[in-house]
């Protein structure tokens, strides 16, 4: 049987000692499906931006800005750090330095969470504030879902949304959105609107057996 080759990195919390894992072998207190599942689930990683201005003489240690950004690699989350720190700071690219960049991981990526997000978007009539609820396994994929839910419901593309915050929801009495309430419900169950019913054919495929 084929071995099934998993590439992930050591800086991720699901790296494994082994990067052979064999089809159906359960790793010690892991299983490859949720593995397999995690590592395709989102594009979007988040990453830890710091950045300052370039040291000068009047300046010699400089005051270091941070920024969680959420990006497809690092290079675009260069370019958003500068972005936002050019409006808030009147800091750019050619007078300021990158210290560091990390991607940041999710402490429990298989546990379900309830995010709360804050965010802002330009639209055609204006600048917008929004309140919006996600029920996601990580913050990375919360913020796709949004990104998603923007342009499908308000046409709004990845340049004008700015995400001001996501935070997790600890508790579940304070959850406002009603569409993530209903998931929450005890003893929750989805209907199965597919199936296949057998029918009854005139012959039957054995013999019957009259001996019970």
């Amino acid at each position: 049987m084929l071995a099934l080759r998993v590439a992930v990195a050591k800086t991720s919390p699901m790296h494994c000692l082994s990067s052979a894992v064999e089809a159906g072998r359960r790793l010690p207190g892991l299983d490859v499906r949720p593995l397999c599942f995690l590592l395709k689930m989102t594009r979007l990683t988040e990453y830890m931006v710091i950045g300052r201005h370039l040291p000068t003489e009047k300046e010699p240690s400089p005051k270091l800005y941070r920024m969680r950004i959420f990006a497809v690699n690092k290079s675009v989350a260069e370019s958003r750090f500068w972005y936002f720190v050019r409006q808030l700071r009147k800091m750019k690219k050619a007078t300021g330095e990158i210290v560091a960049i990390h991607a940041i991981n999710e402490k429990k990526p298989l546990k379900v969470k309830n995010f709360a997000v804050w965010l802002r978007y330009n639209s055609r009539s204006g600048t917008h504030n929004m309140y919006k609820e996600f029920r996601a396994l990580s913050r990375a994929e919360a913020a796709e879902s949004l990104y998603q839910d923007m342009a499908a419901r308000h046409r709004a593309r990845f340049a004008s949304i700015h995400i001001l915050k996501i935070a997790e929801i600890e508790k579940n009495e304070d959850v406002k959105r009603p569409y993530i309430k209903q998931l929450m419900a005890p003893g929750l169950k989805f209907p199965l609107p597919h199936r296949r019913p057998r029918h009854v054919g005139t012959f039957a495929g054995q013999r019957p057996n009259t001996f019970y």
